[in-house]
């Protein structure tokens, strides 16, 4: 089981790693997104920088990206820590993609996507949670951060065996996420 896991872990990553913002930028005739807006790689940036139904689109292969792969290695019966490997596999593809010079987005659809295994009533939880905060701060970021925030305690309640992947994984986003951390608390961090 031990060559399954890290085989998913690398067909994880590199899922992962075909960035969706990419292509679908240049079919909307849109910049680089790496280059332009905050320099992100993700369904947010795209978002600001051609509108909504580019930004549907990425924002729906982003977390195809990483439900695919966790989903596959539920049906291999894989742990759930192997599975978390393979989430963090997902993620590290969508941030530091090798097809496209290790430039990519923050990873919170693709997480979303990891975390839809677990179960809808998991996922409408943080959803709901992500549009709430999203609503009354009107900061994505700030969103994504309380929901990755919350998303270790919501397992250990829904899903205790998944407890540590999640956290795990909600790490890695708030990782992610540092630069956007320090504009939070400067102030100088921008609505979308």
């Amino acid at each position: 089981m031990l060559i399954t896991s890290l085989f998913m872990v690398l067909v994880a990553y590199l899922l992962g790693s075909i960035t969706s913002a990419l292509p679908i930028a240049k079919l909307f005739n849109l910049p680089d997104p790496r280059t332009q807006g905050s320099n992100n790689a993700g369904a947010t940036n795209i978002y600001r920088l051609g509108g909504k139904r580019p930004a549907l689109l990425v924002l729906c292969a982003d977390i195809l990206k990483g439900t695919v792969p966790v989903y596959v290695g539920f049906y291999l019966g894989l742990t759930p820590l192997a599975l978390g490997f393979v989430a963090l596999g997902a993620c590290l593809g969508h941030m530091y993609p090798v097809y496209f010079q290790f430039q990519g987005g923050k990873g919170v659809a693709t997480a979303l996507g990891c975390f839809l295994p677990l179960g809808f009533d998991f996922v409408g939880i943080l959803i709901t949670l992500w549009i709430i905060i999203y609503r009354i701060f009107r900061w994505s970021s700030l969103a994504a951060l309380v929901t990755v925030g919350v998303a270790p305690s919501l397992a250990y309640w829904l899903q205790p065996d998944f407890t540590y992947p999640v956290a795990m994984l909600s790490g890695l986003i708030v990782f992610q996420h540092r630069s956007n951390i320090l504009r939070l608390v400067q102030g100088t961090e921008p609505k979308t």
